[in-house]
């Protein structure tokens, strides 16, 4: 990702803010002409997936105890584990592009 004062930065953040949404934002025009919605509505979408995910993660053991075997109960949990740390990574990310697209700098620390 180019970064903010790069000249023409918004149009790989917007590719990468529709990656992280369901495939149907693509049909919406206004995601591209307003990229700072698209960002707004990115991180209310990770968001809830990590919602999703956490409730996933509490319930998995419980839910599906008689129906899945101890292995594929903890292959689960790991795969839920992993999918939780991607969409955190990732909505962490989209609430930095919310903020540069709403002007704000950011000071590299060492």
């Amino acid at each position: 990702m180019p970064p903010p004062e790069a000249a023409g930065w918004q149009v790989p953040a917007v590719g990468w803010l529709l990656d992280h949404c369901p495939s149907e934002y693509r049909m919406y025009a206004v995601w591209r002409r307003h990229p700072i919605a698209l960002a707004w509505v990115t991180t209310h979408h990770l968001d809830a997936q990590l919602g999703a995910m956490r409730t996933a993660y509490r319930g998995l053991r419980v839910d599906l105890a008689d129906d899945v075997e101890p292995e594929g109960i903890a292959a689960s949990l790991a795969a839920l584990e992993a999918e939780g740390a991607r969409l955190l990574a990732a909505r962490r990310a989209a609430g930095l592009l919310l903020e540069a697209m709403q002007g704000h700098t950011f000071v590299p620390r060492l």
